[in-house]
Parts: C-alpha cells; structure tokens; sequence
C-alpha cells in the first residue's frame, strides 16, 4: 500500500460510517507497582490510513491499543477519536471494533449468527441484518460458508468471520491485535495481503499491532516503531527501511538483519573511508552528499551499518571498485533458491541494537557475526576466503554514544 487512500470510493458495506482521524497526544500507562509500559506517546492515524505499530515483545504495542479501545485506563495523556477526547468514553461508546488474535468467535452459532451478532446486538431487524452480512460475506469471500460453524472453517477462515463480524458494525476505527499470530507462515502471507486488500476497499482508518516486521513493513502506509513504550520512529515503510533514526531501528527494521559494528572513519584523499580490524573500505561519494555531518567524525569511532542485499560475491560483480570490497571467509552458506545467504566473521567490535527478541550470538571484542545476501551465481563454498563487494554508497553511520543516524 503506497498511501493512505485518497478519494477513493468507499465500499457500500461502509457507506455511512463516519471515518475518523485518530490523535494520541503523549498520553502514558504506568501500573500501581511503578512500571511504565507506554512513556508520552503522540501518533496520528490519518483518516483511511493503514498505520502498524510494531516492536519487539514487551515493548508496549498491545497495551497502547488496548488504551485506545478503553480496555486500559490512560495515565496521562490524551486520546482522540475525530474530534472528540475519549479518555473517559466507555468501550463501547468508541465506534470501534477490535479483532483479536484468538477470533474471540461463538462456537454454537454459524458463521452468519457471528457477523451478525453486533447488529443483533443493536436490535437491527433480521431482514436488515441478513443484507449487510451477505454483503460482508461477499467481500471476504466467505458467502459459501455463513451457513456452517466455526469449527468445521480453516484458521484463516475463521480470521475472516472475526473481521467481518468488526467490519458490520461500520465502525469509525478498526484496531486489530496480532490477528495473524495463530496461523501458519503460508497463510500469514496469504491473509496479510487479504488484510490490506479489505482494508483499502473499505477505507477504514486502521490501527495494527504486530511483533512481526515483515508484517508491518508489507501492509502499513505508514509504521510506527517502538520500543520499552517509547517510540522510536514513525515512517513509510520505504523510509524506514532507507533512513532509520537510529541503531534499534535500523537493525529492527529488516530480515536478514542490518549487519552493525564499530569503524573509524577516516580521510581518503578526497574522500572519505571507514575502517575496522585490518581492512579499509573506500567510500562512494555520495554518502557525504547525504551525510554530510560525517565529515566531522573524522577520527572517530561510529557504528557501522550494512545490510546483507548492499553485499555481493565480488566474482559475480567484476567491475565493482577494488577499494569497496571486504575479504573475508565464509562460515556458513544458506542456498535459497533466488538467493544465497552467507555468513561470515569480521574483525570488528560488535553493538548491540538494543532488541531483546535479536538471537544474541552478536560475536566477541573484535569479532562481529556478518550476514551476506549473494545472487544464486555466486558458487561460493564455506571456507571459502574471498572478497565481498560492498554497496557503501547504502551504507550506514550512527553516533556510538547515542546510537542516533548521522546525517545532516
């Protein structure tokens, strides 16, 4: 999804549902014994917008949705829905629907009972009431299927009824909680490109929980990154991906992970270089152009930044500049089929991006594990010493005391 839908025509099942723009303004949790899940939140969800919020476990995520359904009290702070503070609205008094993770679903009724149920609810008549469950059925393709009951649905089906059952209630907000944690990975990726298909359709502003980056960088218009209940970054996915803010972020944000360690940088006639262990790599002229406070680190120790798809077998890439290359040798090979992973030591201090889900085999003083995304030509063999053709014109800088990105 490249932006948040912009005058598009809205699905009949939504017409005459008030969209909202949604308004956290710094608002907090802090629990009896002290412990603070969110710290001074602010986040705009536009009207339409698909926004993600996503971080590592524990970080805050599900009690920051939790507070905007009004499952949680907020601390300190305030919440708007549209144009109206809701610190103190009842849940149900929001206009927002939820789906969770575990479909929440009545296993004694079919499927068109549980679309149907918050409408029943509301006293809507029952002729009335089929109407708009066929139409909701009709969009999540579930028509075939109202007459069962949940036991006898797959687990993605299952996900659908819970939508559809949010989506009849045209509510102005949809926040969805991990809805794709209990399913395989086959159908994750099947049902996340479903999500962001209904979700354009309908234009609905929606607000998605998830620990999963993939996730989140694949539906979001924009994401939102945090981390110990502070957040980090909100961005495109693009920009996040291209211009993190800093260290957790750019290792966050990613698969296989940013490679990060400790250099020097340093001048290299006209241009500049960085260094660790026993090797130097030539940097592209265009990184000053786009970090031009580099310049002043001259000298200095920061971290380091590569991701595995800015490295190549220099084999495979001849003509690639000899002063940008590595050498190093291959400890492990991973054959994917479109591509080829390799992973390999450098002689260079590792850093610590901060996320406690991170596997933490990071390396030793002086010794940092690497990841490298090699084309399927490369033909390259653990054990193997060879040079590796780095993009550094992509490569990555930050300020090893902060752990903030160097830039302007």
């Amino acid at each position: 999804m490249a932006g948040a839908p912009t005058g598009t025509a809205r699905s009949d099942v939504m017409k005459g549902a008030e969209m909202a723009d949604v308004k956290l303004d710094g608002i907090s949790k802090i629990y009896p014994n002290g412990f603070r899940a969110v710290t001074e939140l602010s986040l705009e969800l536009i009207e339409g917008e698909f926004l993600v919020l996503v971080g590592p476990s524990g970080c805050g995520k599900s009690t920051t949705l939790r507070m905007i359904a009004g499952l949680e009290e907020i601390s300190s702070g305030d919440l708007y829905v549209g144009e109206r503070r809701v610190n103190d609205v009842l849940p149900k008094d929001r206009d927002i629907a939820m789906v969770f993770q575990n479909y929440a679903l009545y296993p004694q009724m079919t499927v068109a009972e549980n679309i149907g149920f918050p409408l029943r609810l509301r006293k809507v008549r029952k002729a009335d009431r089929r109407t708009k469950v066929e139409e909701v059925a009709q969009i999540l393709e579930l028509t075939e299927q109202l007459d069962k009951k949940p036991g006898k649905l797959s687990g993605g089906q299952r996900q659908r009824v819970a939508m559809g059952r949010a989506i009849v209630r045209q509510p102005s907000l949809f926040l969805m909680d991990e809805p794709l944690s209990n399913l395989d990975a086959k159908l994750r990726v099947q049902m996340r490109a479903d999500i962001a298909s209904i979700q354009r359709e309908l234009g609905v502003t929606t607000f998605y929980v998830t620990h999963d980056q993939v996730e989140a960088m694949t539906m979001g218009d924009r994401v939102a990154v945090i981390k110990d209940g502070y957040l980090q970054q909100v961005a495109s996915p693009e920009s996040l991906y291209d211009e993190p803010d800093n260290v957790f972020v750019a290792a966050f944000i990613g698969s296989p992970s940013m490679n990060l360690f400790e250099g020097v940088v340093l001048e290299d006639g006209e241009r500049l270089a960085v260094e660790f262990g026993d090797q130097r790599l030539a940097l592209d002229p265009k990184v000053l152009s786009v970090r031009p406070a580099l310049r002043s680190y001259i000298g200095k120790r920061v971290v380091v930044g590569m991701r595995p798809e800015d490295m190549e077998d220099a084999a495979v890439v001849p003509d690639h500049p000899a002063d940008q290359r590595i050498e190093v040798e291959i400890d492990v090979r991973e054959a994917l089929g479109a591509e080829t992973v390799m992973h390999f030591w450098l002689a260079a201090n590792p850093v610590d991006s901060g996320d406690p889900d991170a596997l933490d085999e990071l390396g030793s003083e002086n010794e940092s594990r690497c990841t490298a995304r090699f084309s399927p030509d490369s033909r390259v063999q653990p054990g193997d010493h060879i040079q590796v053709s780095v993009a550094t014109e992509k490569m990555h800088f930050f300020d090893t005391a902060t752990h903030l990105a160097i830039r302007s």
